[in-house]
C-alpha cells in the first residue's frame, strides 16, 4: 500500500502515471483535471468533493465546485479513482489505486486506508452464476474509529463509578 504522497519525486511519479492512464481512457489531461487529482493524492482524509473544491482553490481560484464534481464522477467511471465511504453519506473519494482496504467509522464518518494480509489473501471469484466477471474487490470495514467508541464507553464508566 502506498503511503500518501508529499514528496515532491512521488507525487511527480503519480502524477506522470495518471497522465499515462488519463491518455489510455481517453481522458483529457487538463490544468483542472491535474490539480484536483493532485489535490485527492496529498489527502489522506478521503476527502468529498466540497473539500477538495476548497483545497485546489488554493492552487487554482478559479476552479469551479462544477467541474470538480464532473472530474471527480469522470475518473470514478473511468477508474482512475474510487468512491468510499458509509452508504448514504456524501462520496468522498479515494485516488489510491492500487489495491487496498478501508475502514470506515459508522458513527463519525472517518475513513482510513488500512493494510490486512487475511483481506489481501481473499481469492476474488472470476466467475459465478449472478456475475459475469469480477474485477476488481474494494473491501470496507465498518465500525467504530477508537475516539468513538471511547466516546462511547464513558458514559456508562461514569454510570458505575
Amino acid at each position: 500500500m502506498t503511503p500518501r504522497l508529499h514528496e515532491s519525486a512521488d507525487l511527480r511519479k503519480s502524477l506522470d502515471r495518471f497522465t499515462e492512464l488519463c491518455r489510455l481512457a481517453n481522458v483529457r489531461v487538463t490544468p483542472q483535471r491535474l490539480a484536483i487529482y493532485k489535490a485527492l493524492l496529498r489527502s489522506s482524509d478521503h476527502p468529498d468533493a466540497e473539500t477538495l473544491y476548497r483545497r485546489v482553490r488554493e492552487e487554482m481560484p478559479t476552479v469551479a465546485l462544477d467541474t470538480v464534481y464532473r472530474t471527480l464522477l469522470l475518473l470514478e467511471r473511468k477508474k482512475l479513482l474510487f468512491r468510499v465511504g458509509p452508504s448514504g453519506d456524501r462520496a468522498r473519494f479515494d485516488g489510491n489505486t492500487e489495491e487496498h482496504h478501508h475502514f470506515v467509522c459508522r458513527s463519525c464518518g472517518l475513513v482510513k486506508d488500512i493494510a490486512c494480509e487475511e483481506l489481501d489473501a481473499f481469492e476474488r471469484p472470476t466467475k459465478t452464476a449472478d456475475l459475469d466477471e469480477v474485477e476488481a474487490v474494494h473491501v470496507q470495514l465498518l465500525g467504530l474509529c477508537s475516539n468513538c467508541a471511547q466516546k462511547r464507553e464513558e458514559p456508562s464508566q461514569r454510570k458505575t463509578e
